[in-house]
């Protein structure tokens, strides 16, 4: 069990849900939104303080890639503003309390241009949509601590996939987001600082959900496409052998 005073922001998501769920961390405070709120900066500042928090976990973002591409001002409000009052936030406390703060922040893979495939942490960087634009900004605001994680990765809810169908020329390196829990652990039981990527291996949409979804049928991206009207990923599978060797130390 990781020890500390642990900032779980975006709680109320999947991934917090499974974070929270998953009882690997020892102390970890999940406010709600209108408690801490990453639009407003007095919020985090205060609560940082009073919790005495070690280290930040950030999953909040406005994930959902149509709904970036509609509200463009508000994908930018919350994932690039929030991001940039919170690497504040945590600048001011250590310039104040002259103390560290880790701050894991959960990225995407639609940072790389998800054209060819195989992409690493070195990979030139090329986002295809509002979404990757707005979560590749963030991340250059994380670089600005000495203490972070960006976690490069995509992930499914296994539990979710009730869609008649899916794209069988659509590759990605997605994993269970019953895993990240745990993998976040490994991460800082390694004391882990920079950019990495996350993943399985790789493997079309529609023979992983397939698995799940027996009734499931398969589809092109060209009609996907279509049907959402702007660009997704045609394979966006990540290179995880800075992973892989970190897992496996720990299973």
């Amino acid at each position: 069990m990781i020890k500390g005073n642990i900032l779980l922001i975006g709680g109320s998501g999947n991934l917090g849900q499974k974070i929270i769920n998953s009882k690997l961390f020892n102390k970890i405070f999940h406010p709600k939104k209108k408690s801490l709120d990453l639009l407003k900066s007095h919020q985090i500042y205060k609560f940082i303080k009073q919790k005495k928090i070690d280290i930040i976990i950030n999953c909040a973002s406005i994930a959902r890639m149509k709904e970036c591409e509609k509200n463009k001002s508000k994908a930018i409000n919350n994932n690039i503003l929030g991001t940039f009052n919170l690497v504040n936030s945590i600048l001011k406390y250590k310039r104040n309390k002259r103390k560290n703060v880790l701050l894991i922040h959960i990225s995407t893979d639609a940072v790389y241009p998800s054209i060819k495939g195989n992409y690493s942490e070195d990979s030139g960087l090329g986002p295809y949509n509002v979404y990757g634009w707005t979560k590749l900004s963030a991340e250059y605001l994380v670089k600005i601590l000495k203490d972070h994680i960006i976690i490069r990765t995509r992930f499914y809810d296994k539990k979710k996939i009730k869609y008649k169908f899916s794209a069988s020329d659509i590759f990605t390196s997605q994993v269970d987001i019953g895993l990240i829990p745990k993998y976040i652990k490994y991460l800082i039981l390694e004391k882990y600082r920079g950019v990495i990527n996350v993943g399985g291996k790789r493997i079309s949409d529609y023979n992983l959900y397939k698995k799940e979804n027996k009734k499931l049928k398969p589809f092109k991206r060209k009609n996907l496409i279509k049907k959402l009207n702007f660009i997704i990923a045609k394979d966006s599978s990540l290179i995880i052998k800075k992973f892989q060797k970190i897992k496996s130390k720990y299973e």
